[in-house]
C-alpha cells in the first residue's frame, strides 16, 4: 500500500488486530513501535489486577496503543475527506497518530494501580501521573533512539510537530490564554479532541479501550464507534472549531458513557479486583526499598523513585510481581512479607470484603476506632459517566441533517424523561486484611452487644453501624 506524505512515499505496514481487523500503520509509527520504550508496554496489563478476576483480561497496553493510533488516523482521515476546507494535512494526521500511539507510554506496573494507589502512598505529596510520565518517556524514546532525523525524513517539522504531539498526549491547560497551545493554531482546535478530549471525554482512546476491554472481559459493548466516525463533522462555535456528531446519534453517545459506567462497575472497580490491587500495592510498599533498578549514569532507583529516571522506568513492568514472588528465602524481612502477600493472591487467600455502602460525602472522618483497632481498610470508589455529577451529553455539540454547519447542544425539553437524572455516586468499602483481625472484630462486636453482621454502612452521624445477619 502506497501513500504520500508531502513529497515522501511510504509503504504502510499491516497489523492484524482482533478488534479492528487488518490495520495499516505508517513506517514512522513502526519505527516508534520497534523501540524498547514502546515494547515495554507488552509487559503492562491493560486492566491491572482485573486479570486475576477475569481470565480473559490478559491484554496489554501495547495492543491498545496501536489500536488508538489506528482510530486516530481513521477519524483524522474521515474529517479530511468530508471537509477539505479544514485544511487537514497528512502531517497533521501523522502527528495525531503518533500521539495516539504514545499516549500510554508512562503507565507503570499494573497500569492505574501504580499511579493511583502505589505512588500516593509510597511518596506522599508527590504530584505524579502517568500522563506526565508519558511526555517524559516520549522525549526519552525519541532521543535515545535517534528518531529526530527519522521524523524529519518523513516530513515532520521539528520542534513544532513534536510540541503538537506532546500537547495532544497531555497538557494541564491551567493558563488563562485564549489559545493555550503552541503546536497548532486555533483554526485546528478540533485536532486536540481526537486522542484526549478535554471538552466532553469523547475520544479514540475510549473508543479502543471500550471495544478491547469488553472483548477480553467477555462483556457486551453497546457503543458503536464506527457510527461516530461516520457521522463526525467539524463545526464552528463562537470562533472555535469542535468535533460534532449528528443529532440522531445522541442515543449512541449515551450508550458510550453508559458503557464506561458498566465497565467500572463490573470490572475496573469490581470489589475483588480492588482487593487484589490493594494487596499488590501493600506488597509493592513493603518491597519498595529492596527492589533496585539501574538507570542513567549507573544510578540505582527503587520502585517509587524510578519515576524520576526514564531509563530506569523503562525497565519497570509487571515483571516486578514475579521478582518479589520469587525472592530468596533469606531476603530482608520486608521483602519476605511482600512475597507472602503475593502468595496469598496466588493461593486465593484474599483480604476479606466486609461490605459497602453508598454515601453522599465519604471522608476520613468516618474511619473511626473500629478501623484502627482491627486493621480494616476503608476505600472510596467514584462511579460516574465521566464528568463527575454532570451529564456529558450536555457538553457535546450536535448538527442536523438540514444544516451541517450549525452546531447546537441538546435543549432541556429534548431530554427524554427516562434518562438518568443523577450521573455519579460514591461507594464506601470496608476490607479486612487478616482473618485474625476479622475474628477479633466479631468477638468485640459480640462483647459489646453488636450482632454478627453481613453489611457495614455509615449512618448520617458518620458512625459505623453493623447490620445483623
Amino acid at each position: 500500500v502506497i501513500t504520500g506524505l508531502d513529497f515522501v512515499v511510504c509503504v504502510l505496514q499491516v497489523f492484524n488486530d482482533p478488534i479492528h481487523g487488518h490495520i495499516e500503520l505508517h513506517p514512522l509509527l513502526v519505527k516508534i513501535i520497534d523501540t524498547p520504550q514502546f515494547q515495554r508496554l507488552r509487559s503492562i496489563k491493560q486492566l491491572g489486577g482485573a486479570y486475576f478476576v477475569y481470565p480473559g483480561a490478559s491484554h496489554n497496553r501495547f495492543e491498545h496503543s496501536i489500536g488508538v493510533a489506528h482510530l486516530a488516523g481513521q477519524l483524522g482521515q474521515a474529517l479530511k475527506t468530508k471537509q477539505p476546507g479544514l485544511n487537514i494535512t497528512d502531517r497533521d494526521i501523522l502527528c495525531v497518530q503518533i500521539a495516539g500511539l504514545c499516549h500510554d507510554l508512562g503507565h507503570g506496573p499494573f497500569s492505574h494501580l501504580f499511579d493511583a494507589m502505589f505512588i500516593p502512598r509510597a511518596r506522599p505529596g508527590t504530584e505524579w501521573r502517568h500522563e506526565t510520565a508519558s511526555l517524559d518517556m516520549f522525549d526519552h524514546l525519541v532521543e535515545s533512539n535517534g528518531l529526530q532525523d527519522v521524523m524529519e525524513q518523513y516530513g515532520l517539522i521539528l520542534p513544532e510537530d513534536r510540541t503538537f504531539i506532546k500537547e495532544m498526549i497531555h497538557t494541564d491547560n491551567n493558563n488563562d490564554q485564549e489559545w493555550p497551545y503552541e503546536g497548532r493554531t486555533e483554526d485546528k482546535s478540533f485536532l486536540y479532541e481526537i486522542v484526549s478530549n478535554k471538552e466532553n471525554g469523547i475520544d479514540v482512546d475510549k473508543f479502543d479501550y471500550f471495544a478491547r476491554d469488553c472483548y477480553h472481559l467477555g462483556l457486551p459493548n453497546n457503543f458503536d464507534h464506527c457510527r461516530f466516525l461516520t457521522f463526525a463533522r467539524v463545526c464552528e462555535v463562537n470562533g472555535r472549531r469542535y468535533i460534532c456528531v449528528r443529532d440522531k446519534e445522541e442515543d449512541n453517545m449515551t450508550e458510550m458513557f453508559h458503557t464506561r459506567l458498566c465497565l467500572h462497575r463490573r470490572a475496573y472497580q469490581h470489589k475483588v479486583t480492588k482487593i487484589i490491587e490493594t494487596m499488590i500495592t501493600d506488597a509493592f510498599l513493603k518491597a519498595d526499598r529492596h527492589i533496585w533498578i539501574e538507570g542513567s549514569g549507573g544510578n540505582m532507583f527503587t520502585l517509587s523513585t524510578a519515576i524520576g529516571d526514564m531509563e530506569a522506568y523503562t525497565k519497570l513492568t509487571d515483571a516486578v510481581f514475579e521478582q518479589i514472588l520469587n525472592c530468596a528465602f533469606n531476603a530482608p524481612q520486608e521483602l519476605r512479607d511482600a512475597r507472602n502477600i503475593l502468595r496469598r493472591i496466588i493461593n486465593r487467600d484474599l483480604y476479606r470484603f466486609l461490605g459497602e455502602t453508598r454515601f453522599e460525602d465519604p471522608t476520613e472522618v468516618c474511619t473511626n476506632v473500629f478501623v484502627c483497632l482491627f486493621c480494616i481498610t476503608l476505600s472510596t470508589i467514584n462511579m460516574d459517566y465521566g464528568m463527575n455529577d454532570e451529564d456529558p451529553i450536555n457538553h457535546l455539540y450536535f448538527y442536523s441533517e438540514h444544516d451541517t454547519t450549525h452546531a447546537f447542544r441538546r435543549r432541556p425539553w429534548q431530554v427524554s424523561r427516562i434518562r438518568p437524572t443523577h450521573f455519579s455516586e460514591q461507594l464506601v468499602r470496608f476490607v479486612c486484611r487478616r482473618y485474625a483481625d476479622m475474628d477479633n472484630f466479631k468477638q468485640w462486636c459480640r462483647a459489646n452487644g453488636f450482632p454478627e453482621y453481613q453489611v457495614i454502612y455509615i449512618n448520617n452521624k458518620h458512625s459505623l453501624v453493623l447490620i445483623g445477619s
